[in-house]
């Protein structure tokens, strides 16, 4: 007969419930802990009548992220945010730093900033973070697991069903919530995603349990191989840090291990370094600060074909005429319509210029300078002066990064 060893076997019970804990192995080697719900009569057969009274005893479970000062029991709740194993110490980091510029670029000070925020501040809401590249072997997959290396069990990967599925339970509670090879084009994907990025409390369903409403404070990593449409991102929309990555120079296939083993130096860099910004908005960052080429190509990605039209007959008035800049009122843009493949409405002209293009027009009435196509010119438009409270739109607004 085989027998137990009680040292290695833990119970828990939590409310009037139960729980066994174990380390399932994982299929990249290593172990996750997990919590099995158990019986008390098996127990008391396997362990005698006495060992239940041993069992540590808690009134319920908790949700409590801290990286620094961790607390496995909150005033007799269990903690269920996981603890990181590693101890800080004071080192160098090369190849953290190097996959760090190579993410973040121009931005480097910021992605410090991010990773910062992640470490010291987990209950601050930041920006979904996209990388996006065509390319391969550009380190985006090595990124992500450089983050589940830091925060280990409270770092997810997501696929796009699970992030569509109705049950959230084993991501709800987490750090980071991350996706790979992310295609997200439905405008429910969207919305979902942008209302999950700054939301404070969310439903969590689990098969065969009751809904409960916990405190999300979970942020979102995505990767795409998509440049123009991984995700739905409306034009004027702040929630996106979107970084195009290159490709790398040199293949390092030990690159993960040796990032794992700086670790402990890095996040004694987090510690004692001072941010290079304030907080400036409910994410932390001023959205101008996020605003890249990358952001701005999946936002013109997103246009209907009436915008993309309307951006085409004025980008080619412009080259035309050898202007930089246009002022039309609505009933000007109207008749130059009429020579696209699309028909258009003024409300729906109106729609564009003050919604995707977010125009005003003047305050007063005041005279201004616009184009109608002339047939009789080798130039194809011909200058008119009009008065009206006209809008007026730059090449730069237009142009495609």
């Amino acid at each position: 007969m085989t027998k137990i060893n009680i040292e290695r076997e833990a119970f828990i019970r939590v409310g009037t419930t139960l729980y066994k804990l174990v380390n399932q192995p994982r299929l990249n080697g290593g172990y996750v802990r997990k919590r099995i719900p158990w019986n008390a009569e098996t127990l008391r057969q396997d362990y005698g009548k006495g060992f239940m009274a041993s069992v540590p005893k808690y009134d319920g479970f908790c949700t409590v992220p801290n990286h620094v000062d961790y607390k496995p029991v909150v005033d007799k709740f269990l903690n269920l945010y996981e603890p990181i194993g590693h101890q800080p110490m004071q080192g160098d980091f090369p190849h953290i730093r190097s996959l760090v510029k190579h993410i973040f670029g121009e931005q480097y000070e910021l992605g410090m900033d991010y990773l910062q925020l992640l470490y010291l501040q987990p209950v601050q809401k930041l920006p979904v973070l996209l990388l996006v590249s065509e390319e391969r072997n550009t380190g985006k997959s090595t990124f992500l697991n450089f983050l589940k290396a830091v925060f280990q069990n409270n770092v997810t990967f997501n696929t796009n069903e699970d992030f569509r599925s109705q049950f959230n339970s084993d991501w709800a509670g987490k750090l980071l919530i991350v996706v790979d090879e992310v295609l997200l084009s439905r405008r429910e994907d969207s919305e979902r995603l942008k209302n999950l990025s700054t939301t404070l409390s969310y439903k969590v369903e689990a098969k065969g349990k009751d809904r409960d409403e916990i405190a999300f404070f979970a942020k979102f990593v995505l990767c795409s191989n998509n440049e123009h449409l991984p995700v739905i991102i409306d034009a004027g929309e702040t929630r996106y840090w979107v970084r195009k990555i290159e490709r790398l120079e040199s293949d390092d296939t030990a690159f993960l291990q040796k990032l794992t083993d700086e670790i402990p130096a890095f996040l004694h860099f987090l510690a004692q370094r001072e941010l290079s910004t304030q907080k400036e908005s409910r994410m932390w960052f001023n959205p101008m600060l996020l605003h890249t080429a990358a952001l701005q190509r999946i936002i013109r990605s997103n246009r209907n074909r009436l915008e993309i039209e309307m951006s085409e007959l004025i980008l080619d008035i412009m080259v035309s005429v050898g202007i930089d800049s246009l002022s039309f009122c609505l009933n000007d843009m109207l008749p130059l319509m009429t020579n696209t493949q699309v028909k258009a409405e003024k409300h729906q002209v109106r729609k564009v210029v003050q919604d995707c293009w977010k125009l005003t027009p003047v305050h007063n009435t005041l005279t201004y300078t616009t184009y109608q196509v002339d047939y009789t010119r080798d130039c194809h438009y011909s200058p008119i002066r009009k008065i009206g409270r006209f809008y007026t739109i730059t090449k730069e607004q237009l142009e495609i990064p």
